[in-house]
Parts: C-alpha cells; structure tokens; sequence
C-alpha cells in the first residue's frame, strides 16, 4: 500500500512535473486572495448600483428605473388581456384554503344580515345599497381556479358567487345612460374604471372595466363550498384569477366607477396599477 497523503500535488496538464507542498499552499492562498478581491469588487459594484438606483427621483414612490420596468409590465399584462382570455380551471378536488394574508380593512367580523353593499352610479351622484340575497339572486357561478400571491406562492381555490358584470347588466349602475353594462358590446358612455372599498375604507383597489367585467370576475361569497369567513372576506368579495392577488379585494364596501384609475393601495406602495399575469 502506498500512503499519498504528503506527496506533492500536480498541476495543471497530465504531464507536469509536480509541485512541491509550500508551492501548492502558495498557489491556492493566491487563488483566494483572488477570489476574495473578485467577489468584494462584485459586491462594491451591487453596492454602487443600489445607491445609484436608490438615488433616482422618486415616481410614485419608487425609483424612476423601477418604475419603468414596473410599467412595462403592466403595459405587457393589458396587452395580453382579452374578454376571451380566460384562466385555466381545475379538478375540484385539488382546491385547498389560501392562506389568511392581509387583514388590512378587516377590523371586526360583519353579520351578513345588516352589512350592505354600496354602489354609487355612473356620474348620477347616486348611491344604491344591495343586501347579499340582492347578490344570490343573480346567477350562480362557480369556478377553480388558481389564486396567484404577489409573494411567489400560488393555491388553487374553489369560488362561487355572482359575475360582476351579470351584476352590472341586471343594476346598470356604469354607464350614464342607464343602459346594460355588455362586455361583448360596451356602451359607448360606460365607465372606464371601477373602484373598490373595504367598508371602513382602509383598503381599496382599482380596476379597468374590462377586467371588471371579465368572465372569470365575481362577486364571491363562498370558498371551497363553504360561505367565507372572515378572514377571507366574508361576506362578499372580489375574485379576479387573471390578477394577482393584492387585487382580489376582501369585504367589499362600496363600488364606485371614474374617469380616471381610481386609488389603488399596493399601487401607491409602488407594485404596478394593472397587477395582472
């Protein structure tokens, strides 16, 4: 048997000579200082970028570089939305219960009995209240789809309640004319945005009318088969499986339509208006 554990190591080709035990230590202690040199410029380059970016005038609260790229994610998700597009449903027995993110706008539980639904007309000033048996009484809609969290994490879920814009043909409620709010065939006079509120008006969301009256939108009141719970929006919230997430507003208080985007509260942290994939 042949004891190698002191013999001199090679170097590099087959052929070589080999090399004394002091040069090979001398060798690997220059490789790291190396490596150590590389890996620290590396960093002082990251360093250098995040001050430079951070250093950017501000545009709706974030760097400006950020905001661009932000922009033209959602100028890409608009791009790729269409009426047709719709999300790809499941097997039922794969739905699951998301997880409870977010309370914001969920300070107490409601009785689905007194709470009440707010929708302020189209350019009427007018105001109109809806109970949840306004809301059951449109047709039912059930869907599976996967709800996808800004986060990175996605769960599939089992929603059902009514269309939003079965809602908004059977109360045309956004257009000024009073007309039928058809998604195949759009008023002329129908408001481009909608904008909602949690009751106590602490988180709130804006959507494209489009997106409001996309097929797959609803007006949801049950999850898994069951009615929500609290912590999930009961008793009325709003399902969008072509947004994110931070879009599917819980415990809806009112509804407004605008002229223009309505608030948004991540878009104003600085994630993009659109939020859609």
């Amino acid at each position: 048997m042949t004891d190698h554990s002191s013999a001199p190591a090679p170097l590099d080709g087959p052929g070589a000579p080999l090399q004394s035990e002091a040069a090979v230590l001398a060798e690997a202690r220059r490789r790291s200082r190396r490596s150590f040199i590389g890996l620290g410029l590396a960093g002082l380059a990251g360093i250098g970028g995040w001050r430079w970016l951070i250093s950017q005038p501000a545009d709706e609260g974030i760097p400006r570089p950020l905001r661009k790229v932000l922009d033209f994610n959602s100028r890409l998700s608009q791009a790729y939305f269409k009426e047709t597009r719709l999300a790809p449903e499941f097997a039922r027995s794969r739905a699951k219960t998301p997880r409870e993110n977010g309370d914001v706008g969920l300070d107490g539980d409601v009785d689905p009995a007194t709470w009440r639904m707010r929708v302020q007309g189209y350019g009427t000033g007018k105001t109109q209240e809806f109970t949840l048996a306004d809301i059951k009484a449109l047709p039912k809609v059930e869907m599976t789809t996967e709800l996808k969290c800004i986060e990175g994490w996605s769960v599939v879920v089992h929603w059902a309640g009514a269309r939003l814009s079965d809602f908004l043909a059977h109360y045309p409620l956004a257009t000024r004319s009073g007309r039928p709010a058809d998604p195949l065939n759009p008023p002329a006079d129908l408001a481009p945005y909608v904008g909602m509120l949690t009751p106590d008006e602490q988180y709130y969301v804006g959507l494209d009318i489009a997106s409001a009256l996309h097929p797959q939108t609803l007006l949801c009141y049950e999850m898994n088969g069951e009615p929500l719970t609290s912590a999930h929006g009961a008793p009325l919230r709003l399902v969008t499986p072509l947004k994110y997430g931070i879009k599917h507003l819980k415990r809806i208080g009112t509804i407004a339509f605008a002229d223009s985007r309505p608030k948004d509260y991540w878009a104003e942290l600085g994630y993009d208006w659109d939020s859609g994939h």
